[in-house]
């Protein structure tokens, strides 16, 4: 099967070309994370202000904001919480799940509710949260319709799953596509772990039945590289740019794309 990420027959992986049997195993991508854990947060939580990760993360707390303020929350994949904090600050009650002891570790020194789970088997019982949400971990997860379906399962009635995924259509898949991987720690770089990268169609032909789109948000459409943003003008110019397309026509083109899903009465 094809690896080419604009071929439509293809698995949609980019950067995992050693094809190893545990690869996208809980048990991986738990070793994974784990040892990400210790950069995770180099050049995010404000180490970088104004930077690439920071537009990303305001971006995804914004419209996690418009459907989750004063209601329950569960988010899957929180990592170190940093995103989770501020969820906290407008939510109910706003919980986490990760599979990752390292990751998890810095966000109980945040003071957070979270639970060691995977994205397939979360320890909940059905319709506990109002909105259950996602970022930049759903891409590693090869069972994701499982995934989806737990998420909706947790989720109430007339409630909300955000989802992102990586978008194939997008500039951001054709840099990771031909540039080189990123380094997480001293022994590994991005293409260790598995990744896939879907375009909005095909997320919207995988969707659980008892759920219906009802919106969806473009992150990162025009940004070339994280490098821009350090660019004088032409950073500020970008976040300008990225905020104010993220729900317009061209949010189908966004490197990462959050497909927002209201569970069926």
């Amino acid at each position: 099967m094809s690896t080419n990420p604009l071929d439509p027959s293809g698995a949609h992986r980019i950067h995992s070309p050693h094809r190893g049997g545990d690869r996208g195993s809980d048990a991986s991508n738990r070793e994974y994370y784990d040892d990400f854990a210790t950069r995770y947060e180099d050049e995010r939580g404000g180490r970088r202000p104004g930077g690439y990760h920071d537009l990303i993360d305001d971006l995804e707390v914004a419209i996690v904001r418009r459907y989750a303020t004063g209601k329950d929350l569960l988010e899957v994949g929180c990592g170190t919480g940093l995103l989770l904090t501020r969820f906290a600050e407008f939510t109910r009650s706003a919980r986490g799940v990760d599979l990752s002891p390292g990751m998890l570790e810095h966000a109980r020194q945040r003071g957070l509710d979270v639970t060691e789970a995977s994205a397939t088997d979360l320890p909940f019982p059905d319709a506990s949260f109002d909105v259950t949400c996602s970022f930049k971990v759903l891409a590693h997860v090869p069972d994701i319709h499982k995934a989806l379906a737990e998420m909706t399962r947790v989720v109430r009635p007339g409630g909300y799953v955000l989802a992102e995924f990586y978008n194939r259509f997008s500039m951001r898949a054709l840099v990771k596509r031909y540039g080189p991987a990123g380094r997480v720690s001293d022994s590994r770089k991005e293409d260790a772990v598995y990744t896939r990268f879907d375009s909005p169609e095909e997320v919207v032909a995988m969707l659980p039945p008892n759920v219906r789109l009802v919106g969806s948000r473009g992150v990162r459409i025009l940004t070339p590289s994280a490098g821009a943003l350090r660019v004088p003008v032409l950073g500020k110019l970008l976040v300008r740019a990225e905020h104010a397309l993220s729900d317009s026509p061209l949010r189908n083109f966004g490197g990462f794309w959050v497909a927002i899903l209201q569970k069926q009465v």
